[in-house]
């Protein structure tokens, strides 16, 4: 049985959703972090129970939605200060409650007053904690960081039964609330917002999606006896903490819904879905007042999350009709207009030649977030002609130039983005972006490094039986020295052309693994077809188009 509550420590249970597991931890260690936490000194991380009795039903820590976090009494007391009698707004616990809301897969945080792998040993482990004085158990974390108006005593409450991926009837669920009747809650039961919420929840294995591996009920709603009688992984008990500052989080009230890239005006075949773009700003840790780059902006969807975070913003691309967009209602700025945030400064340039472009010599960013172009759906380009002679730009056509490109190794990609990384994100600061990878990917050997840059985390997305993306976060640890610039791209890679050959032909690898599949060569002519349709009624309707234009002028004159 994993360690229990006792007298000397304050223990939080984090729940997240059940999406995007192995981003979990990644997720919550940056926010820790950015309050100044230190998980050894300040709180440690305790292992979450198993009732497994034999291998069988062994599920990893790290597939299951559920941490505990561990804070001793005497710094609660002291260096945190969550007594009510005192001056709450330095609170490191308060803060990091409050932070949590920001986390994209924080379904909730609860003060945990008791766990164990079944319902009995959680109820003892609730009853071993009487031993804390009653006034701990009864202080309360609030977002404001400030004293609650109401006493113990006089707070509504109620105690909701949670069993992930299982139905539990209305007695059921009384009984198992009456296995806590002996706390005796002093104020009056409320079922609509009360001032307290408290949480039992009964943890069970749970598939991909989210629903029971073993579910209590068939789709006639029948029992299954002997999924029935599987005990559950764990339960717990506890106070939901934060109900406003969470109430607001990203799951809550359909934010997320809000950001959704359908309700975009401005999109492109690339654009970065909300969600992981927010998990992202996340792990390079953007906060208010930082300053975000994106060194490929694209139409700007992972920079419009990092000024919802309340960066400033920066972004650049290499092609210039992306930045300016299809018309003054559809671009990167009327996103931002969108959702009432500050327009983003946007800047043309090549970040191959970074260098080049800007003084480079001078720090400035506090994190770098970035989708690079991997060549799948879009193939990466960069400045230069394929043409033996180059022709000089007249100076009246500068103004709106597209300026010509060549086709830019992924590999490449990669070299030079960490290089402008280590170049200009200040000490400290994160870079965060993603790289696709596909079954033979060794992420010791095969992701692209840089010696004035630390590896923080790698979290893996599968996408499909080959091919998945890994975010990977960095952060600046030495200073860059301009004269190391080609030692620093030389090294790169760590087993050189074999590991940038990983990432730089991805989309002839996929293709090779799809053409040994089933049926390839029809579903390639199918594709070949629809595509050639589509294409023929794009022209057909753009004809209708300008003939009904051209009859309307006729008839006008």
């Amino acid at each position: 049985m994993a360690k229990q509550t006792t007298n000397d420590t304050y223990l939080l249970l984090i729940e997240f959703v059940h999406k995007h597991i192995d981003f979990h931890d990644a997720e919550l260690n940056a926010i820790i972090e950015m309050n100044d936490i230190k998980v050894g000194a300040d709180c440690q991380f305790l292992p979450i129970p198993n009732s497994a009795a034999d291998s069988t039903r062994s599920v990893p820590q790290s597939k299951r939605p559920f941490r505990i976090i561990s804070f001793s009494w005497d710094s609660i007391g002291s260096k945190f200060a969550v007594c009510d009698e005192e001056d709450n707004s330095n609170s490191k616990v308060i803060n990091l409650v409050t932070s949590l809301a920001r986390c994209t897969l924080v379904r909730s945080v609860v003060e945990l007053w008791g766990y164990g792998p079944q319902l009995a040993d959680c109820v003892k482990s609730v009853q071993s904690g009487q031993g804390l004085e009653r006034h701990k158990m009864g202080k309360h974390l609030h977002s404001s960081g400030t004293a609650s108006a109401k006493s113990f005593e006089s707070r509504s409450w109620k105690v909701t039964i949670h069993t992930l991926g299982s139905t539990y009837n209305r007695d059921e669920q009384h009984e198992m609330r009456s296995k806590f009747a002996f706390l005796e809650l002093p104020g009056p039961v409320q079922m609509e917002n009360p001032d307290d919420e408290y949480l039992f929840i009964r943890e069970v294995e749970l598939d991909s999606a989210g629903g029971a591996v073993y579910p209590r009920h068939s789709e006639k709603k029948e029992l299954i006896p002997e999924n029935d009688a599987r005990p559950p992984l764990a339960c717990y008990f506890g106070r939901i903490l934060g109900n406003t500052t969470l109430g607001r989080n990203w799951r809550g009230g359909n934010r997320l819904e809000q950001y959704s890239l359908k309700k975009r005006l401005y999109l492109g075949p690339t654009s970065m879905d909300s969600e992981l773009s927010l998990i992202m700003t996340n792990l390079a840790q953007v906060k208010p007042g930082s300053i975000a780059f994106d060194p490929f902006v694209g139409t700007g969807s992972i920079l419009l999350t990092t000024a919802l975070r309340g960066a400033y913003t920066i972004g650049t691309d290499i092609d210039l009709r992306v930045l300016k967009g299809r018309s003054k209602d559809e671009n990167i700025r009327s996103n931002f207009k969108q959702y009432g945030l500050p327009p983003p400064e946007l800047v043309r340039s090549d970040n191959a030649i970074y260098h080049r472009h800007f003084r480079n010599h001078l720090p400035l960013f506090d994190a770098i977030v970035t989708d690079p172009p991997y060549g799948i759906r879009a193939g990466a380009k960069k400045s230069g002609s394929r043409r033996y002679e180059v022709r000089a730009v007249l100076d009246e056509h500068r103004h709106d130039h597209i300026a010509q490109t060549k086709p830019y190794a992924v590999s490449d990609v990669m070299a030079d983005l960490l290089n402008v990384a280590a170049m200009t994100l200040i000490m400290g600061g994160r870079l965060t972006y993603v790289i696709p990878s596909m079954l033979d990917f060794d992420e010791r050997v095969d992701l692209p490094r840089h010696d004035c840059l630390r590896l923080v985390s790698v979290c893996y997305q599968p996408l499909q039986t080959e091919l998945g993306r890994r975010t990977v976060t960095m952060e600046k640890i030495k200073e860059y020295d301009e004269s190391k610039r080609d030692e620093y791209i030389q090294q790169t890679w760590v087993n050189g052309p074999e590991s940038a050959e990983k990432v730089a032909n991805i989309r002839e690898r996929l293709i090779e693994a799809a053409k040994k599949k089933p049926g390839y060569e029809e579903k390639a002519l199918a594709r070949k077809l629809k595509r050639k349709a589509t294409k023929e009624a794009k022209k057909k309707a753009k004809r209708e188009a300008t003939a009904s234009t051209d009859d309307a002028n006729d008839n006008n004159n």
